[in-house]
């Protein structure tokens, strides 16, 4: 993805089919679900104002996960450029359930309108030496392109570069930001390890794994190690993780929920 495919970010909203592993069935909203939609983001919105930061890791439920003992879904990277300016969130999307993803900007109302599962919010503010980092990337189209890898697949594997899932293009950008020398996945990737990221490791039997393949084209296993994924044991870059890892790192403080 170069940087004039990353001008799209800021017209998400006439690009309904971006949705974060979603199908692109188009069916209206029901009023009660755009009413909470907008009252999480409101909260949210004004959880992020009292924080006093720039910079914020911010996720979502948009599907229950609870059989892999995760709460939330998806993360992007809110910021805002001063005091007082709008809420923005640089993020990744999967494209309509395809094997296909980009990186995009929205408002916090768009981000919290993809037909979520529950209507929380969580949220990890970065110690502000990685907020000062991280805020010229999120406001440079190039860097928010550099390590984009338009393949998608839910469960990438984390130390791969063949396919690239959300949670992973946010927290391997976070690492690109925290070290200028770094221009590359691999690298990213090596920056994680070096500073102690663990991905969760989810228990998928060979039933479940080749039903998915078979189903959905944004499941791919074949980046995973044979060792591992042949015991059902599948790595990959979930939200949970990241939000413990930020707090055993130092790198960020607890989560906060807005519901």
């Amino acid at each position: 993805m170069n940087a004039r495919a990353v001008l799209a970010l800021a017209l998400l909203a006439a690009a309904p089919g971006a949705q974060a592993g979603r199908s692109c069935e188009r069916r209206l909203p029901d009023s009660r679900s755009v009413e909470r939609a907008m009252t999480l983001a409101e909260h949210t919105a004004q959880r992020l104002d009292a924080s006093g930061a720039q910079v914020v890791l911010l996720a979502r439920v948009g599907q229950n996960l609870s059989e892999y003992g995760q709460r939330y879904s998806h993360v992007g990277i809110a910021y805002r450029d001063t005091p007082g300016a709008p809420w923005r969130i640089a993020h990744k999307l999967n494209q309509c359930g395809t094997a296909k993803a980009a990186v995009y900007r929205q408002g916090l109302g768009e981000f919290f309108l993809d037909d979520l599962y529950d209507y929380e919010a969580g949220l990890v503010v970065p110690m502000p030496e990685v907020q000062a980092r991280l805020l010229p990337a999120l406001r440079d189209n190039r860097r928010l392109a550099q390590l984009h890898t338009p393949a998608y697949s839910m469960v990438a594997y984390p130390w791969a570069q063949a396919y690239q899932q959300s949670n992973q293009w946010a927290i391997e950008t976070l690492a690109a930001a925290q070290e200028p020398s770094i221009s590359t996945r691999p690298q990213a990737q090596a920056w994680l390890r070096e500073h102690g990221y663990v991905p969760d490791t989810l228990h998928l039997s060979a039933f479940q794994r080749l039903g998915a393949r078979m189903t959905a084209a944004n499941v791919a296993f074949d980046d995973h190690p044979n060792a591992k994924r042949f015991t059902d044991r599948i790595e990959t870059v979930t939200v949970d993780s990241v939000f413990r890892w930020m707090g055993r790192s130092g790198l960020g403080g607890a989560v906060t929920v807005v519901r």
